[in-house]
C-alpha cells in the first residue's frame, strides 16, 4: 500500500495535466485519464437530446448510440481483462465483442465501390492507407497480406484490427488515419462516424487498451466468414457493479501506473536510439581516425627511409674523407721519415702537406655546405614547381577562356560577314532599280518635251490658220466672233 500510495503521489500531476494540450517529438499525447474516467464516470446521453437528435438527423443518433457502444465495450473489455489477470486470448467473449463494436463504427457511413462483378463495402480500403501515413505499419499490412487462409478484403480487416492490438498501436494507427480526413473522403461519407468528432473520441479511448496483454492466434483463425453480431446482455449490470467506486479507483491507479511506465520506456527507447546514433558517430569518427592514422605511419617510414638514406649518405661521405686522411698522414709519415733520412726540402714538404690539410678540411666544409644548400634548393624546386603547376593551371584556364572569346568573335564575325554580303546584294539591287528609274525618266522627260514641241508647232499652226480665217471671213463682225469661237473650241 506505501508503494501504491508513492505511485499515486508521483502520478498526482500528471493526471491534471493529461487534458493540456502536450505534444510528444513523433505522436500527439492523448488525453492520460480518458479510459480512467470511463470506468469511473461513464457518460450516459441525455434523453432529451437523444429525442431531439432523432427528429433532426438519425445519423447523429447512429454515431451516438456506436460511441457509447464502444465506450461501454472498452469499458468491459479493460474492467474483465484487469480482474482476469492473465493474457488475453481469441476465446475471450468481451474481446471478440470489442472486434465487432469497432468493426461496425470503421463501417459507419462508408461508401460502397462498384467492383467489376458486384458492389462491395468493405473497410481493408482505409486500414490500408494507413501504411502510407505511418511507416511503422508496414510491417502490419505485409503480414496481413502474407497469411494464406485470409481470401477477403473484410478478413484482412479483422486480422489487421487484432495485429493492432497485439502490437498496442490501434490509437496511433486510428489517430494519424483520422486526422488526414481529406483522405478518408474517399472512403467515407461526410456523416460517418470517423469523419466527425466521434470518431477522435473513439480513438482516445483506445489508449487506455494499452494495458491489455492479448496473444491472439490469427493465422488458423477463420476470420473472412464470421458474423459481427453485438451481444447486448455483457453490458447489462446490476446496482451494485455501478456502484464499485474503490475498484473502479484501483483500476485508474493502475491505468495512471501503465501510463507512467509507458513514457519512461519511451523516454529509455528515445535515449537509446539516441546513444545508438552516438556510437555510430563515433565509430565512424574512430575509424577514420585508425585512416589518418595509417597514413601517419607511412609517411613516418618514409621520412625514417629518406633520412637513413641521407644518414648513409654522410656516413659515406666521412669514411671518404677519413681515409683520404689517413691517406695523407701517411703520406706525410713517408715524407717526414724521408726529410729525416735527407733534411732536404723539409720546410717546402711540410709546408705542402699542411696546405693540402686545410685544402682537404676546405672540401670537407665545402662539401657539407653543398649538401645543405642542395637540400634547400630542393626545397625551393618543389615550391617552384607547385607555384608552376599553379600558374600552367590558371594560364590553361585563361587559354580556354580566350579561345572561347575568339570563337564567339569569329561567329560574330561570320555573321557580321553574312549581313554585309546580304546588304551589298540589296544596294546593288537597289542600285540597278534606281539606274533603270533614271533611264524611265529621261525617257519621260525626253517624251514630254517632244509633246511639248508639237504642242507648240500646233499652237503656232492654229494661230496662223485663225489669222487667215478671220482675214478672209469678211468683215461681219458675227461671222468673225462665230468663227473664233469655233476656233477656240
Amino acid at each position: 500500500m506505501i508503494r501504491g500510495d508513492r505511485f499515486r503521489a508521483a502520478l498526482a500531476p500528471s493526471r491534471h495535466q493529461g487534458r493540456c494540450d502536450r505534444t510528444e517529438p513523433s505522436q500527439t499525447r492523448w488525453p492520460r485519464r480518458a479510459c480512467g474516467e470511463l470506468l469511473t464516470r461513464p457518460e450516459s446521453p441525455c434523453p432529451i437530446r437523444t429525442v431531439a437528435m432523432a427528429t433532426k438527423d438519425p445519423t447523429a443518433v447512429e454515431r451516438a448510440n456506436l460511441l457509447n457502444m464502444a465506450k461501454l465495450s472498452i469499458k468491459g473489455l479493460i474492467e474483465s481483462a484487469l480482474s482476469f489477470g492473465r493474457t488475453l486470448d481469441s476465446d475471450y467473449p468481451p474481446l471478440q465483442q470489442f472486434f465487432v463494436v469497432m468493426e461496425h463504427c470503421l463501417k459507419h457511413g462508408l461508401k460502397v465501390r462498384k467492383s467489376f462483378l458486384s458492389y462491395n463495402k468493405t473497410i481493408w480500403g482505409p486500414l490500408e492507407l494507413v501504411e502510407k501515413l505511418y511507416p511503422e505499419a508496414e510491417e502490419i499490412g505485409a503480414s496481413v497480406r502474407d497469411l494464406p487462409g485470409l481470401k477477403t478484403p473484410l478478413g484482412r480487416a479483422r486480422a489487421w484490427l487484432r495485429l493492432a492490438l497485439m502490437q498496442k498501436k490501434m490509437a496511433d494507427y486510428l489517430r494519424c488515419l483520422i486526422i488526414q480526413r481529406e483522405l478518408l473522403s474517399e472512403f467515407y461519407e461526410y456523416h460517418a462516424l470517423m469523419m466527425e468528432e466521434e470518431g477522435a473520441v473513439i480513438v482516445g479511448l483506445l489508449v487506455g487498451l494499452n494495458v491489455i496483454d492479448a496473444n491472439l492466434c490469427v493465422k488458423g483463425e477463420d476470420l473472412d466468414s464470421q458474423v459481427g453480431v453485438i451481444d447486448f446482455s455483457m453490458y447489462l449490470k446490476n446496482e451494485e457493479e455501478i456502484g464499485n467506486k474503490e475498484r473502479n479507483v484501483q483500476i485508474a491507479a493502475i491505468l495512471d501506473q501503465k501510463n507512467y511506465v509507458e513514457e519512461l520506456n519511451r523516454q529509455l527507447s528515445s535515449t537509446v536510439s539516441s546513444l545508438h546514433s552516438r556510437v555510430d558517430s563515433l565509430e565512424k569518427s574512430n575509424t577514420k581516425l585508425i585512416e589518418e592514422l595509417a597514413i601517419a605511419k607511412n609517411n613516418i617510414i618514409k621520412l625514417q627511409e629518406e633520412n637513413h638514406q641521407l644518414r648513409s649518405e654522410n656516413e659515406l661521405i666521412l669514411m671518404r674523407t677519413r681515409q683520404h686522411l689517413e691517406v695523407t698522414k701517411v703520406d706525410v709519415e713517408t715524407e717526414l721519415q724521408t726529410y729525416k733520412h735527407s733534411r732536404q726540402g723539409l720546410d717546402e714538404m711540410y709546408n705542402d702537406a699542411r696546405r693540402q690539410l686545410r685544402d682537404e678540411s676546405q672540401l670537407r666544409q665545402d662539401v657539407e655546405n653543398e649538401l645543405s644548400v642542395q637540400v634547400g634548393m630542393k626545397h625551393e624546386i618543389e615550391l617552384a614547381m607547385k607555384l608552376l603547376e599553379k600558374d600552367i593551371h590558371e594560364k590553361q584556364d585563361t587559354l580556354i577562356g580566350l579561345r572561347q572569346q575568339l570563337e564567339e568573335v569569329k561567329a560574330i564575325n561570320i555573321e557580321m560577314y553574312q549581313k554585309l554580303q546580304g546588304s551589298e546584294d540589296s544596294l546593288k539591287e537597289k542600285n540597278e532599280i534606281i539606274a533603270r528609274l533614271e533611264e524611265k525618266t529621261d525617257k519621260i522627260t525626253s517624251a514630254m518635251r517632244q509633246l511639248e514641241q508639237s504642242d507648240n508647232d500646233l499652237l503656232a499652226q492654229t494661230r496662223t490658220i485663225a489669222v487667215s480665217l478671220v482675214k478672209s471671213a469678211g468683215s461681219d463682225p458675227q461671222d468673225q466672233y462665230k468663227l473664233v469661237k469655233d476656233i477656240s473650241f
